[in-house]
This record gives structure tokens, sequence and C-alpha cells, in this order.
């Protein structure tokens, strides 16, 4: 991860609910956020469905836009007033002309699509109760750092449920 942070050229800041990128927008970037932390949501008949969150350490990506170079269905907006260090499609082909690199970066990707396909599983077919106990033994550091209404949308639940799970 080291060697795909250190090539990053330029680090940004973005505000509290400023927008890193917006649906049709082609992103072919990654993003380490340094600080703060994003959420990543698409609109379905004007409500937004959360699906990623990316907090300190983490990276974030318009992930079908950078492997495609297609416009983007996603939003990434601050939370937080955020530090990301911005890492280009061509910086990140350039690291992966060797074997070592590579793996990494399939690894990283393996991850990502791991974590999403559990996601999809657990909205499908858990509990409200199974899916909070489970983001919350998967990612505890979420609970600090995002706010229960986007945690809930995220977790397609209401804040009201989401504050009686955190009680019980």
């Amino acid at each position: 991860m080291k060697e795909i942070v250190a090539l990053s050229k330029q680090t940004i800041t973005i505000e509290r609910n400023e927008f890193l990128r917006t649906k049709g927008t082609i992103d072919t970037n990654v993003y380490y956020i340094e600080s703060g932390s994003l959420r990543v949501f698409v609109l379905d008949d004007d409500q937004e469905q959360t699906i990623r969150f990316g907090y300190q350490s983490n990276i974030v990506a318009s992930l079908d836009s950078f492997l495609t170079g297609k416009p983007s269905n996603f939003y990434i907006q601050a939370i937080k007033k955020t530090v990301i260090k911005v890492i280009t499609k061509p910086e990140i082909d350039q690291l992966l002309k060797t074997e070592t690199h590579l793996k990494l970066w399939t690894t990283i990707l393996e991850e990502l699509v791991i974590q999403q396909m559990e996601r999809e599983i657990d909205i499908l077919t858990s509990s409200p109760k199974e899916r909070y106990l489970r983001v919350l033994k998967r990612s505890p550091q979420l609970f600090q750092e995002i706010p229960n209404k986007h945690i809930a949308n995220y977790l397609r639940m209401s804040p009201e449920t989401l504050s009686r799970l955190k009680k019980s």
C-alpha cells in the first residue's frame, strides 16, 4: 500500500459536504485518505443510497469509472474535512509494470470486490440486527468516524432502528 500512496504527487483538502466526484463524471483517480471521512453513494429516485465509506488510511475510488474509463454512477462526498492523496491511473499503470506491485494491486482490488459482495449478501439476507452486528465486528472504527444517519442509510435501516440496536 505504501508504494501506491508514495506515487501521489498531489494532496487535496475538501471541506465538509463538498463533493470530490459526482455522477456522470469520468474519474480514473484513486484516493488515499490521510484524514477525515468520505461516503460513496448513488441516487435512486432522488434517494441517497450509501454504498461505501472511507476514512483514514482507506483507499476510495469511483471504481466503475476507474476500470472502464466511462462516466461514473457514484457520488463521493466529504462527511467532514478530508485530506486526500490523489493517485492517477498513469501513475498506477507505471507501478504495475513490476510483478510485485501487480500482485499488490490485484490484492487491493480483490479486497474491494469481496467487501462489496459481503455487503450485498448482508443487505439481501440479514436482519437489521445481524447487519449492525456484522458491521460493528468488521469495522468498529466506522462508528467513531461516521455519523449515525449515514451508517443507518448504509445498513438500510432508519436512524431510530440503528439507535435502538446500539442501545440493546
